[in-house]
């Protein structure tokens, strides 16, 4: 048997060397396994060829039969699968992601909580950011690098040499150029695939009902009240949602606002603006580097979260995060039916 096995081996390298085809290599073995029965069939009992190749051809005979069996129903399973339907791939059409999105958002396709209708969600966002300081550089850098569809940034400032120790998305060569553009330009080198509309102007009045209009989610990062209370009274009389944070120090806090959906809005919170002397700026009291990243952050996810459906959002609830003792608190917050932005509208929501 050892000498049929060393024939057989022999004869499949040379064939294979030789290019043949796999048939060809089979037939070739069947016509080995023939002539050892057709030997073992013609020589009597105990010829040394016989003793050699096994010594008895039923040996060989069941050897064939299993082959021809193996042979048999690999044949049926590709008859099978040929006349199984195939699993259609959708046509590429424009709705649909190329190959490099895929693979750029893979991650966020394999959250359950996200997969692809959430990726398909967040590329259909339309993202509006008011501010591209300390808060909106690492939100913008987020949004921007999760594939929000359009992301809009506004703001009058131009970036000052002093931002840069917290204001990641804006380098040094960037000083005296608008923050808009600069935030612009990075969030367009890091997803090419993404929109930015930057608008190099201080929000009022004239522009933030028609500005806001164009997008779904508002972002607030804006370092002043009077800012935050325009934010917040456009956003309410649009009817949309709105994260908004702000820092000091060692300290942040965020939450959504959202009255259409039975949330209290900025103003039921904070229904006046305290003394300048309780909140000094950031220029006045100092601010350590990474806050601004951790809270800017946050508002991303909560943007996600918001607009892809994923978990429980910051909505009725306010988060503050103490950097120097390592503390995280919730405050549950509600809607005030004597609101002078929203009139307690997410109270009506809620009744």
């Amino acid at each position: 048997m050892m000498m049929v096995g060393s024939m057989a081996l022999a004869l499949w390298a040379i064939t294979t060397l030789m290019g043949a085809p796999m048939r060809v290599r089979w037939v070739m073995l069947a016509v080995l396994i023939s002539a050892v029965i057709l030997v073992h069939l013609v020589l009597p009992d105990g010829h040394p060829l016989r003793m050699a190749t096994g010594g008895d051809a039923r040996f060989w005979a069941l050897f064939v039969v299993f082959g021809i069996l193996v042979a048999g129903y690999r044949n049926l399973l590709g008859r099978l699968k040929a006349r199984a339907p195939e699993h259609e791939t959708p046509a590429q059409t424009p709705d649909s992601f190329s190959e490099t999105e895929l693979n750029r958002y893979a991650r966020h396709i394999m959250l359950r909580e996200v997969g692809g209708p959430g990726q398909k969600a967040l590329r259909d966002a339309r993202v509006l950011v008011v501010g591209a300081g300390g808060l909106g550089a690492p939100a913008l850098q987020y949004l921007a690098a999760a594939g929000v569809g359009t992301i809009g940034v506004i703001d009058d400032d131009l970036v000052e040499n002093t931002n840069l120790q917290r204001q990641v998305i804006h380098q040094d060569r960037d000083i005296g150029m608008p923050k808009v553009h600069s935030a612009a330009d990075a969030m367009r080198a890091q997803n090419p695939f993404v929109t930015v509309n930057p608008y190099h102007r201080r929000l009022n009045e004239d522009v933030a009902a028609e500005l806001f209009a164009e997008y779904d989610l508002i972002l607030d990062g804006t370092d002043n009240f009077d800012t935050r209370y325009l934010v917040n009274r456009t956003a309410v009389a649009l009817g949309k949602p709105l994260i908004a944070a702000a820092l000091t120090q060692w300290e942040g806090q965020i939450s959504l606002y959202d009255p259409s959906s039975g949330g209290p809005c900025y103003a039921c919170i904070f229904p006046t603006a305290p003394d300048p002397a309780l909140v000094p700026s950031c220029a006045e009291a100092g601010v350590i580097g990474p806050l601004p990243g951790v809270i800017g952050a946050m508002m991303a996810v909560e943007a996600v979260k918001k607009i892809t459906g994923a978990g429980d959002g910051l909505a009725g609830r306010l988060l503050i995060y103490d950097a120097l003792y390592a503390q995280t608190r919730i405050i549950a917050i509600k809607p005030r039916a004597d609101c002078a932005a929203c009139g307690g509208r997410g109270l009506q929501v809620l009744g």
